[in-house]
């Protein structure tokens, strides 16, 4: 069986990847970028880009396994600057999933769950217009309790 290609982008941003979900022009590509940034400014010890756009999964021993697109590997958007190439990882292991512009985002979200190719894994939801990366951020360093 094929691994399911998704519309989403993913980021390795420690020792497991945030696969970011959402419609078209939510900011997939930003959030992976401001992630990536976030590492470079030592917010977060490691990011890198998996796949940006569509990405495959693949479930593997009670994990989730997430891989960039073949055709699109390396290749992110830049807002107003085009496609640009960065380095990438070939696979990793998901360990968040953020759905962003989220009809359920809350203020003050619980923890929430949610459902991949059989793999249950953490969720964050984020309402539209919201900006992602302090609760993204809140989730990711150490010490946040997750």
């Amino acid at each position: 069986m094929a691994a399911p290609t998704v519309h989403a982008s993913a980021v390795l941003a420690g020792a497991r990847a945030v696969l970011i979900r959402g419609p078209a022009g939510s900011g997939k590509s930003s959030l992976a970028l401001a992630l990536i940034r976030a590492a470079d400014t030592g917010l977060l010890r490691f990011a890198r880009l998996v796949g940006d756009d569509r990405v495959h999964l693949e479930p593997c021993h009670d994990r989730l396994l997430v891989r960039p697109a073949a055709a699109l590997a390396g290749l992110i958007e830049v807002r107003g600057a085009g496609i640009t190439r960065l380095d990438h990882e070939p696979v990793a292991v998901i360990g968040l999933v953020v759905d962003l512009a989220a009809d359920d985002a809350a203020r003050l979200p619980e923890s929430s769950e949610t459902d991949l190719c059989g793999v249950r894994l953490l969720r964050l939801a984020i309402a539209a217009g919201s900006d992602p990366l302090p609760p993204v951020l809140a989730i990711l360093r150490p010490g946040a309790g997750h």
